[in-house]
C-alpha cells in the first residue's frame, strides 16, 4: 500500500525513518515516536524487529506494527554470506511482514543465490555502503557487485557514509538511477562528524532533485546517528530541513 496525502509535506517522497535513529527505545515506542513525528513509513533495524525471533512470535510482531499505523516497508541492514538457508529465513520474514526491500551488505559469494531468492519472493535487495574500510566503500565497489546482476539487486544510498568515503551522493543517484531502492538520509561534516541535516556537506537540494528525476519510489529514511537517548528535537529539525528543501525541488 502506498497511500500519499495530497497535503504530503514531503512532496513526491515516502518520508520515513530508519529505526536505528530511535535505537534507545523499544520498537513499539519507536513506532509511536515515528507517528508523533508525522511519519507513516519506516525502515526497521533488525535488533529492533528481529527476523531471528521464533516464528510463533511473528504474528504478534506483525500485529504490533499494524496497531502503530506505521508501515515497515524496508528492513536492514542485513548481512548475507554463504548460507542460503539462513538467507531464506530473512526473506520469509520480510515476506510475512509485507516488507518491500531489504537493505543489505552481501558477501560476493551470496550474490548468485540472492538473485534467485529475490525473484522467488519478489523482494529486491539494496546494497548498502558503510563508509571507509567497508566492503562497499566506493561507488565503483557497488558497480562491480551489480555487474551482470538482474534488477532485483539494487542500491541503498547512505548519504552520510558516502560523504565519509569522499563520494558525492548526487553522483551516486546519477550512476544508479532506477536501481536506487532505498535511502538512508543523513549529513556529515568534514568526512568525520555526523550532524544535523543541512549543517554538513550534503547537497540536500541536489540530492532530492536527483531522486525525483530518477523516479525514486522507496522509503526516504532519515537516519540520525547522534544523541540516541534524546534524539527527537534534532530529528524534528532534520525533518523541517527536508520539508523546506522539497519546496524548491
Amino acid at each position: 500500500m502506498r497511500r500519499q496525502s495530497k497535503r504530503n509535506p514531503y512532496g513526491p517522497f515516502r518520508m520515513g525513518i530508519q529505526s536505528y535513529s530511535l535505537r534507545h527505545f523499544g520498537f513499539e515506542r519507536a513506532l509511536e515516536l515515528t507517528r508523533e513525528l508525522g511519519l507513516q513509513w519506516c525502515e526497521a533495524f533488525p535488533m529492533h524487529f528481529p527476523y531471528f525471533a521464533p516464528r510463533d512470535q511473528w504474528a504478534t510482531m506483525q500485529a504490533m506494527v499494524k496497531r502503530s499505523g506505521v508501515q515497515v516497508v524496508a528492513y536492514g541492514v542485513v548481512g548475507f554470506g554463504a548460507d542460503e538457508k539462513a538467507a531464506r529465513t530473512i526473506f520469509e520474514f520480510a515476506n510475512a511482514m509485507g516488507i518491500e526491500v531489504l537493505t543489505a551488505d552481501p558477501e560476493p559469494v551470496s550474490l548468485g543465490y540472492l538473485a534467485r531468492l529475490c525473484e522467488e519472493f519478489k523482494i529486491p535487495i539494496a546494497i548498502h555502503n558503510h563508509g571507509p574500510g567497508s566492503r562497499y566503500d566506493k561507488i565503483r565497489d557497488v558497480e562491480q557487485a551489480l555487474r551482470g546482476q538482474p534488477d532485483w539487486i539494487g542500491v541503498c544510498i547512505d548519504t552520510g557514509h558516502y560523504l565519509r568515503s569522499g563520494e558525492d551522493p548526487v553522483e551516486v543517484v546519477r550512476r544508479f538511477g532506477k536501481r536506487v531502492y532505498a535511502v538512508h538520509l543523513k549529513d556529515v561534516k568534514g568526512r568525520t562528524q555526523f550532524t544535523l541535516l543541512g549543517k554538513g556537506d550534503l547537497d540536500t537540494l541536489g540530492f532530492l532533485r536527483s531522486l525525483k528525476r530518477a523516479g525514486f519510489k522507496g522509503c526516504l529514511a532519515l537516519e540520525y546517528e547522534e544523541k540516541p537517548e534524546d534524539p527527537i528535537a534534532d530529528i524534528r529539525e532534520c525533518l523541517q530541513v527536508v520539508q523546506e528543501t522539497i519546496k524548491r525541488v
